[in-house]
């Protein structure tokens, strides 16, 4: 009998596991369809009780009755986004609200003055629950596309304009956006009158939206990916209009449809570097549009066209030109260099890139205007470097292929050194913070690969030079460690400091196809050897270490014997016979030896000093 009460106890505890949990559920769904109803009943009255003072010209009743009626909607969406993405019941209730909405508003008995009285709040509202869900993002587009129906346009354009420049800190997320961008794409081809200020006025509203949300980050790119989508859409949309116009407007309204697809063919690359697949979907569609803005890649990558339309949309306006058209150079350049990534982008924007290429390789004025663009893109922080790859390949391209040096007398070159300077001047400053970006561990090797590999004497004295500063830096940071056993931090950041960086010098005073190396061709990158190995000497012998070998005897007098002794028999024979001749180039080559012929002895004598002592 115990065993059966027991039994029985058991069986009912079981049950009431598997049962309590159902009941718990469908209380809750009960629960959340009972508040839903509510929500709609409440949203229901609120919208006839508004819809009535309108009708009855009680404007200040009215108005009341329509900011209630926001902050009642605007607490649920706040409520709703701010569950868990996913939530179903949440998903339920933003579309239930934003297709009744739809309905009201899409009834034909719903007289002008009330759609007009609800347009200037509705739109907004109904951006905020597209941030539910994806199928909540649908429903809201429908709701703005209502009202873009049946409200004026003017009036439609300056409400989305508005609701764009003022989302809440809740909502600065795209999907906030998207319902809005699209209704300003079908808005703007219903507009009648004064097209280019009423496009002037909105662009500088979107562009400054899509800035934010590139300065943003999202895991979810599927999002971002619509937004420029719809921002794109609007640029086809402007291109209508400048279907319709005539004369300065077209031209100005043109010019002012370039720099929108420039700019936004900056921010795309910049805000969408996780999925360029992605991008090039939207860089397809602004490519396509560069012709119909007029815009050449000749023109784009010297920066020509994208100067003459500056002039016309912005003039003094240097407030609009500051704020949102501030990277349409970058935005030029990206455009060319798209092209020279991907055959279909230049295909779709009916670009010869070859001929563009071959033009460049053959007018100096012209290429060193394409340098002054493409210094845009390797200054841009935020940019991937598969792109700046890709632009230094392009600069390699037109640099590899000049078709003469012969240079015009009537070109005033002196116009061109401050771009010639600051491209150069942020040339290097991108190598150094591409070689700052590499992991320390692997930047060594590295540096090792770009050594061996480069025929360049004055790229090999540049790269051992910075090798010799991540040494100093090195050194600098074990001396700042107390510890006399290096920490593993300390250690990864005086990597430099082992003895394959004597390999760098060697390769250099001892090139592997023997004997010592060409004077006239390597001079300066065997001062900088020189100049590296004495450095390491010097260290290593006021520090009482050795990390790199260099101090023990077989290293010393291999480096005396094998590197040092036959270098000093070459310079003094080319410095004699340099002293021989008379000519300009005996004259530059004693100038190019002397300071060889000062660091080599200098290091013949440390050499033979620490000798003396072991």
């Amino acid at each position: 009998m115990r065993i059966l009460n027991s039994f029985s106890k058991e069986n009912v505890d079981f049950t009431q596991q598997l049962v309590n949990p159902l009941i718990e559920s469908e209380a809750r769904s009960f629960a959340m369809l009972a508040e839903r109803n509510t929500i709609l009943a409440t949203l229901d009255q609120t919208l006839a009780s508004c819809s009535k003072l309108v009708e009855a010209g009680d404007y200040s009743g009215s108005e009341q009755s329509i900011a209630e009626l926001v902050d009642f909607l605007n607490s649920v969406s706040d409520s709703l986004v701010s569950k868990e993405p996913g939530n179903e019941e949440s998903e339920k209730t933003a579309i239930e609200i934003l297709t009744q909405i739809c309905q009201y508003v899409a009834s034909p008995s719903l007289k002008q003055e009330v759609v007009d009285a609800l347009a200037f709040e509705l739109p907004k509202v109904a951006a905020r629950f597209g941030c539910v869900s994806t199928k909540c993002l649908e429903v809201a587009e429908d709701v703005v596309d209502r009202f873009v129906e049946r409200s004026s346009p003017r009036d439609m354009l300056s409400i989305l304009c508005e609701a764009i420049g003022s989302p809440s800190e809740l909502f600065m997320i795209p999907g906030y956006f998207i319902p809005l961008l699209s209704g300003i794409t079908k808005v703007l081809v219903l507009i009648q009158r004064r097209h280019y200020a009423q496009v002037k006025t909105a662009v500088p509203v979107i562009l400054n939206a899509l800035k934010t949300m590139c300065s943003e980050s999202y895991n979810e790119e599927t999002d971002c990916e619509k937004l420029f989508h719809k921002a794109t859409g609007i640029a086809y949309s402007i291109r209508a209009i400048c279907v319709k116009l005539e004369g300065e407007d077209k031209k100005k309204l043109h010019a002012l449809l370039g720099l929108y697809v420039l700019q936004i063919m900056a921010l795309v690359s910049v805000g969408m570097t996780s999925g360029m697949s992605r991008c090039l979907t939207v860089v397809l569609e602004l490519s396509d549009l560069l012709q119909h803005c007029e815009l050449s890649y000749i023109g784009l990558i010297t920066g020509y066209e994208v100067d003459m339309n500056s002039r016309l949309v912005i003039g003094d306006d240097s407030d609009d030109g500051a704020c949102c058209f501030s990277q349409v150079k970058l935005g030029a350049a990206l455009g060319v260099i798209w092209g020279y990534k991907a055959s279909e982008v230049a295909a779709a924007a009916k670009a010869d890139l070859t001929a563009v290429i071959m033009e460049l390789q053959g007018n100096w004025t012209r290429r060193w205007e394409a340098i002054g663009t493409l210094k845009y893109i390797f200054s841009c922080a935020n940019l991937s470097w598969e792109l700046k790859q890709h632009g230094i390949r392009f600069l390699l391209c037109i640099m590899d292929g000049i078709v003469s040096h012969l240079y015009d007398d009537n070109v005033d070159y002196s116009m061109h050194i401050p771009t010639m300077y600051t491209s150069l001047q942020e040339a290097f400053s991108a190598f150094k913070k591409v070689l700052a970006d590499i992991p320390t561990s692997v930047r060594f090797d590295v540096l090792r690969a770009l050594i061996k590999n480069s025929d360049s004497s004055s790229m090999i004295g540049i790269l051992l030079d910075c090798v010799r500063e991540e040494m100093r830096m090195g050194k600098i940071e074990r001396n700042i460690s107390a510890d006399a056993v290096l920490s593993i931090e300390v250690n990864l950041c005086t990597s430099f400091w082992n003895p394959s960086v004597l390999e760098l010098v060697e390769e250099v005073l001892r090139p592997p196809k023997g004997g010592p190396p060409s004077l006239h061709e390597y001079s300066y990158a065997v001062l900088s050897a020189l100049n590296l190995y004495r450095f390491i000497l010097i260290t290593e012998s006021t520090g009482n270490s050795n990390c790199t070998g260099i101090l023990s005897k077989d290293k010393l007098r291999k480096a005396y014997n094998e590197w040092f002794l036959p270098l000093r028999t070459l310079v003094t024979g080319t410095i004699a016979e340099s002293q021989d001749n008379c000519d300009q180039l005996a004259s530059d080559m004693l100038c190019a030896l002397s300071p060889v012929e000062l660091v080599l002895y200098r290091c013949i004598e440390l050499v033979e000093e620490k000798l003396k002592h072991l």
